[in-house]
């Protein structure tokens, strides 16, 4: 896509139909989210350009460059909500941007996609402006911000948008197009699937015989009650995880935002579509001697297999944005990916991850799907795995078994990270389990890059109960074969665990019971965080309002600095400069034994302590 007027006429157009807005540098490859929009675009024959980064703080000439477009303006903050780019849990800028060259800060504003909306209002009033992208998609209600601390209105109503594309939007995106290409006008278009409108209060909802409808609290109502936000929140969750949801509506002032259900998952053609388009893989030429855009690096050499994520962790945002149900590519679509990088002349033969969201759901939906049309779980694999789901791990093993001898491969490794309490189900199928050993052997001895990622997140049951995951017992269980399948091949790999502290639900002692536990297992924790509040996640609304959504019983949580910062520096034990603080730390809390097995003289290695 073009970025400047002078490549817009170098493609012989004197007019544009469609102009992007992203936070993140351009790069053209299907695993960043603008580029898959402009390929879709281009697919459909229309001239779409994209001012990358535009700057908003001096004439704003960056958003006047390329003129107005025929059909509207789509804006996007990037790949990631702009204040989680910006900002660390304790609240600090970050000093790099992973997805600008250089990894230089400060080239996105906070809340980009409300800042660059209304510098195009302002601007080009009558020219639609569409939202899309993440932080868009889980702004779509009343949603409680971190970096303000306070409840936010509805990203339509905050912005001046026109419409919102919330989730994986290609679809949608067609099917707007293909009516404004017809010239219906863009308000009578508050029907489509997986669009948010903001409309009149007063005005009867949009008619739809195939919807049902459920009205939320308002958003002046959940500024006064916590209760009713976390309501709300019980509410938007239960139909995000449905297959036929309702449609969604909740006023705030004068106005009301209606979020219409999301299309059907999409089936493999659909997905191959969109991976398939004509990406070059690379960033715009124009990045060349700015120096290297990180995020691109790190996945410069790795194939997305699938779309969506049944794990429904509470801290995480995956299934609220992709969807609940997986939506897999066919192999023949991975394979043509592969052979393309193996085009690349800087591979060297190593393909960084065979992954998505989580890196083993690859084809995996239940078994009966009138069963899952009835069902509105968040997971389906806690609080145990769901007897309806196959868990067959073989199409993933065909697929690794067909990359690896494409010519230039030398090796796939897994980046993403393993669930694993689907392959140690003790209720699986005998050709389920059969395919769970197979796979747990092929990844160990054959697709780790010296290191495996998984996230046993914390090592508390009653903190991993609130965290929708499994038991810290499991972790161990899995950590147990590792070591005996390295032993036996000869291997000197690492597992490599992620936690998080300061979770909902998590008090100092269950820190210092995770340190000890960790310890016991030789661990000296390195990928390690401290909570992060984001909008429209189970354990944001826990961290807001102090309760659970579903029961509206209390949670703990913890909230000032002092308390954030007593539980992660049990991450870091086993530094000399943190033993008396926490030593300090634990007999005044009377840990007295967990203290011993932290600093004690007596060495408890190799053991798995309960």
């Amino acid at each position: 896509m073009p970025t400047t007027a002078k490549e817009v006429k170098a493609h012989g157009w004197d007019e544009l139909d469609v102009i992007l807005f992203s936070g993140d540098a351009y790069i053209d490859h299907p695993s960043f989210g603008a580029a898959v929009i402009g390929r879709i675009l281009q697919n459909m024959g229309l001239r779409v350009a994209i001012v990358p980064q535009p700057n908003w703080r001096d004439d704003l000439r960056d958003f006047k460059k390329l003129g107005k477009p025929r059909l509207f303006f789509g804006v996007t903050a990037g790949n990631m909500d702009s204040m989680v780019n910006h900002y660390t849990a304790g609240k600090r800028l970050r000093s790099t941007d992973a997805y600008t060259p250089g990894g230089k800060a400060g080239f996105r504003p906070d809340y980009a996609s409300v800042v660059y909306t209304q510098i195009l209002k302002k601007l080009h009033p009558e020219i639609p402006v569409i939202l899309g992208g993440i932080e868009g998609s889980l702004r779509r209600f009343t949603h409680y911000d971190y970096w303000k601390d306070e409840l936010k209105q509805n990203i339509l109503s905050w912005s001046g948008a026109d419409m919102l594309l919330y989730g994986m939007a290609e679809y949608p995106l067609k099917n707007l197009v293909n009516l404004m290409q017809k010239g219906v006008p863009l308000e009578n278009l508050q029907t489509l699937p997986q669009t948010a409108v903001l409309t009149n209060r007063e005005i009867p909802l949009p008619k739809n015989k195939n919807w049902s409808d459920i009205e939320l609290f308002p958003h002046e109502e959940c500024l006064e009650s916590k209760e009713k936000f976390a309501k709300n929140f019980a509410r938007i969750e239960e139909e995000s995880n449905k297959m036929s949801p309702a449609r969604l509506h909740q006023a705030i002032g004068e106005k009301r935002i209606i979020v219409n259900p999301p299309l059907p998952p999409l089936s493999e053609a659909e997905v191959d579509f969109s991976f398939d388009l004509p990406y070059t893989r690379q960033p715009h030429p124009k990045y060349i001697n700015k120096g290297p855009i990180p995020a691109f690096d790190m996945i410069k050499y790795s194939v997305n297999l699938h779309r969506g994520c049944f794990g429904g962790c509470s801290f995480c945002t995956i299934s609220a944005h992709q969807g609940k149900f997986i939506a897999s590519r066919s192999q023949k679509s991975i394979l043509r990916e592969v052979r393309q990088i193996t085009k690349d002349e800087s591979f060297k033969g190593y393909l960084s991850d065979l992954g998505g969201p989580s890196a083993n759901m690859y084809k995996m939906q239940g078994r009966d799907l009138s069963v899952c049309a009835k069902c509105k779980r968040p997971s389906c694999i806690f609080p145990s795995v769901c007897k309806n789901l196959n868990t067959s791990h073989q199409p993933l093993l065909d697929i690794y078994n067909q990359v690896d001898n494409i010519e230039g491969i030398k090796k796939s490794f897994i980046g993403s990270g393993v669930r694993y309490d689907m392959l140690l189900d003790p209720k699986a199928s005998v050709e389920e389990h059969n395919t769970h050993n197979k796979y747990i052997s092929e990844l160990i001895s054959k697709h780790v890059s010296g290191r495996l990622k998984v996230a046993p997140e914390h090592t508390s049951d009653q903190v991993l109960k609130i965290m929708r995951k499994p038991s810290f017992n499991l972790f161990k269980k899995f950590h147990k074969i590792f070591s005996k399948i390295n032993q036996e091949k000869g291997l000197n790999q690492q597992i490599i665990p992620y936690f998080i502290s300061s979770h909902p639900a998590c008090k100092e002692e269950d820190m210092a019971y995770l340190a000890a536990e960790t310890k016991s297992l030789n661990f000296n924790l390195e990928q390690v965080q401290d909570f992060t509040p984001t909008p429209m996640t189970l354990a944001t609304v826990m961290y807001y309002t102090g309760l659970d959504p579903y029961s509206l019983k209390k949670v703990y949580v913890p909230r000032t600095k002092e308390e954030k910062h007593n539980q992660r520096q049990f991450f870091f034990w086993y530094k000399p400069e943190m033993k008396k603080r926490i030593s300090e730390r634990l007999k005044k809390a009377g840990l007295m034994e967990v203290n011993k097995r932290l600093f004690g003289k007596t060495q408890h290695k190799n053991k798995n302590r309960k």
